[in-house]
């Protein structure tokens, strides 16, 4: 499989592009100390401005390969980053992705995590050559069964990571879109 790694693209109020160092202050505010943010994304806490900067370089490093996809959410009108929305599996032998997301607390509610879900799905099929994008949530996190709930992905039975892993999701919600 051909990968593209993370190639920006936009939305109507998003930028989404890769991680910069410019993003540290807004990682560590908005979403990364969070642990309302962190904890519902299944994520550690980072503590410190120092452990989210180590975090931000680990991002910046793993660019060097094209086979990766995280995109840092930039709020068009503030300029801050205020979220991330990655591929935080790739299945390059089946041509699957599993896509992952966060949005910062402050920006919960107004639709951010969705729109940026909707522009990586609409970049990555019209760009590269995934066929299909799995996600899923545990149950408890309702804010993100919501997101998934609202987006053109539908339920499926299971996805690759579970596959691959000879298990059957317990206490996770499994959603898939395939390219038309």
């Amino acid at each position: 499989m051909k990968h593209i790694g993370t190639s920006m693209f936009e939305t109507e109020r998003l930028l989404c592009r890769r991680f910069e160092e410019k993003d540290l202050d807004d990682m560590f505010v908005n979403w990364a100390s969070d642990p309302m943010v962190q904890l519902e994304y299944g994520e550690p806490v980072y503590s410190t401005k120092d452990e989210t900067g180590e975090l931000l370089k680990a991002y910046m490093n793993s660019y060097s390969s094209l086979d990766i996809y995280r995109f840092a959410i930039i709020e068009k009108i503030s300029g801050k980053n205020i979220g991330q929305i990655a591929l935080c599996k790739v299945y390059s032998d089946s041509a699957i992705g599993e896509i992952e997301y966060c949005i910062g607390q402050k920006y919960w509610g107004n639709g951010y995590a969705g729109e940026a879900l909707s522009g990586l799905i609409k970049h990555l099929f019209s760009n590269s050559e995934f066929v299909r994008l799995e996600a899923y949530h545990r149950i408890e996190n309702d804010k993100s069964g919501k997101v998934l709930k609202k987006s053109s992905m539908h339920i499926t039975d299971n996805v690759e990571r579970f596959r691959r892993l000879g298990e059957e999701p317990v206490g996770e919600i499994c959603y898939c879109i395939e390219k038309q």
